[in-house]
């Protein structure tokens, strides 16, 4: 993956963790806007030019940008802060201007800093005018808004004169391009601060930014592209950074092909636990994505009500009736990895087949009331453990509350792992895996239409199922999360209405590419 896999020689080997490479791929790598300053800084002195000629490359890629993606767009609002990235718009509109479009220049404050000074000036010598804003209605006609109003380094909420033009630029029917951020949204964790545009499309520069990628700022952002304005890879040697997108090439490297001489017990048996009255279909999710993506048993502990069911839908499962905590002993001895939590429940048969399983010491994945007993019950592993939260569990399992985590996914992603000293995927638009004291690995696959019941049963037995095979935590979870969203942007082509079960047979394709 991108993210690079060694284990130091201090490490604890039952939990394999990525370090920094400092030699990532620059198109892959997430930055924050402190790592950007830097690098902006590294960019200009090693390509020999100054802080205005970086500028004007912004500029003309932000242009070309547009030109490719609207064509036909004669009339363009240029939106100014007074920060550079306004610098970035006055530039731009200089250049469509000169190309023969109809620019109109709004100034939401004069240019604080030499090199926007200078840029708007150069719009001026242009023949252009400066407006400045007047209020929600006085956006003037167009066919593309271009955001140029705050840059990366935003940390606190629009108020004012601000958030009535981003809401303007919102409220209008022309798409936005937004060059860098989207005004509004921090590009550090992906919240949004209050008033936010919505992009169509997002033009970054130079690198990315953590917080196009992951929760409101994957809307914010619209389609995103990424100028690297000439910089050398080179610059980002000396910026390791601390988030990446995971890579589909590099992750299908680390499954194992098959040779033709094999038998069912070379790829682990999986032992999902979970099902309680009425639960019965999470756990047979679970088992069957399991099945599904290579394990060569799966066993289900679970209430005896649902036996003649799961029989019925899948033989292919061992099933394991399971009354009382002692019942599973003999299912916990066989197994070499386990899935525990879907369908659980936490009244007392849960609970005390949560105890049993975890007391086994096997590698598991916890999903579901698995880890809301977590939450009740905290502690740190020992064994190779996965952890796949939604945000809502991801809160419980910090004490915390929904709205803190979705503000910050990457500390709390990264806050769980460290907690627990497990390996955490944290669900959601843009997931994250997390491991203690590494970079995080970001999924930039998945669509809207997998909202729906039961895919985060799907997750946890993929995940199950690659542990069973031999992959170490973290290669297990990113490959899960990889194989999950690619499987779900193949089923829904259709649209809404997409069902967990339905990534059952484009999973299989997904995942056999990974075994040539």
């Amino acid at each position: 993956m991108s993210v690079a896999r060694q284990i130091p020689a201090s490490v604890d080997t039952s939990l394999p963790r990525p370090v920094n490479n400092p030699h990532m791929n620059p198109t892959r790598s997430l930055y924050t806007c402190a790592q950007m300053r830097r690098i902006d800084d590294a960019a200009c002195s090693a390509l020999g030019i100054d802080g205005a000629a970086l500028m004007q490359r912004a500029a003309q890629a932000a242009f070309e940008v547009l030109c490719r993606r609207w064509p036909h767009a004669l009339r363009i609002t240029v939106c100014c802060g007074s920060g550079k990235n306004g610098g970035d718009g006055y530039l731009l509109a200089r250049l469509a201007r000169q190309a023969g479009r109809d620019v109109s220049v709004i100034a939401l404050a004069a240019p604080q800093d030499v090199d926007t000074q200078a840029a708007a000036e150069a719009w001026r010598c242009a023949g252009g005018f400066i407006h400045r804003f007047a209020g929600e209605h006085s956006l003037p006609p167009a066919d593309v808004c271009v955001d140029a109003l705050f840059g990366t380094g935003l940390n606190r909420p629009l108020t004012g004169a601000a958030a009535q033009l981003v809401e303007a630029l919102n409220a209008d029917a022309a798409p936005v391009l937004a060059l860098d951020i989207p005004s509004g949204l921090s590009a550090d964790t992906g919240a949004m601060l209050g008033a936010c545009v919505q992009a169509a499309a997002t033009v970054s520069f130079i690198g990315w930014k953590r917080g196009q990628h992951t929760g409101a700022g994957l809307d914010a952002c619209g389609d995103s592209e990424l100028a690297s304005l000439g910089v050398p890879a080179t610059i980002f040697d000396e910026e390791p950074a601390g988030a990446c997108l995971l890579d589909w090439d590099e992750l299908q490297r680390v499954l194992p092909s098959r040779s033709r001489n094999v038998h069912k017990g070379l790829f682990g048996h999986v032992l999902a636990v979970g099902g309680d009255h009425g639960m019965g279909g999470a756990i047979r999710l679970a088992s069957e994505a399991a099945l599904r993506s290579g394990a060569g048993l799966v066993s289900v502990a679970t209430q005896p009500d649902h036996m003649a069911a799961l029989l019925a839908a899948r033989p292919e499962f061992l099933l394991v009736a399971v009354s009382g905590a002692q019942e599973l002993d003999a299912a916990l001895e066989k197994a070499s990895t386990l899935v525990l939590g879907p369908g659980l429940g936490q009244r007392s048969w849960g609970h005390a087949l949560w105890h049993r399983a975890l007391a086994s010491g096997k590698p598991a994945v916890l999903d579901a009331d698995a880890l809301n007993l977590l939450a009740r019950h905290p502690r740190r592993f020992s064994t190779p453990v996965v952890l796949t939260p939604h945000p809502a569990e991801a809160a419980r399992l910090l004490a915390s509350d929904t709205a803190s985590v979705q503000a910050n996914r990457y500390a709390a992603a990264q806050a769980i792992a460290e907690r627990y000293h497990a390996v955490v995927i944290l669900k959601g638009a843009g997931s994250l895996i997390a491991a203690p004291g590494c970079s995080v690995a970001v999924c930039p696959w998945g669509n809207p239409a997998m909202a729906s019941g039961g895919m985060g049963d799907v997750l946890a037995g993929i995940a199950a199922a690659l542990l069973a095979q031999g992959l170490n935590p973290w290669d297990s979870a990113c490959l899960a999360v990889a194989a999950h969203a690619r499987a779900g942007d193949i089923a829904a082509q259709g649209g809404a209405g997409l069902l967990a079960s339905d990534l059952f047979v484009p999973l299989r394709l997904v995942l056999g590419g990974g075994r040539g």
